[in-house]
């Protein structure tokens, strides 16, 4: 079994899409990482326009999102 990855700011246990984001959105080399809550209000975006962006890059073939 894996290694629980947590939110760096609340501690919620993260998806592979709230990883895939973070590293899209905010950087290749993230070692800490956003639930889709935190992340929607450090980027002042909207979940949705996460979830709409994170379907857009797995339709793209990006390697993070498959």
């Amino acid at each position: 079994m894996g290694k629980t990855i947590r939110c760096k700011l609340c501690e919620n246990e993260l998806d592979k899409t709230a990883i895939g984001l973070t590293k899209k959105l905010i950087g290749k080399e993230s070692k800490r990482f956003f639930c889709l809550d935190c992340l929607s209000a450090y980027l002042d975006v909207t979940e949705e326009d996460l979830l709409a962006k994170a379907e857009e890059f797995k339709e793209e073939g990006c390697p993070l999102f498959l």
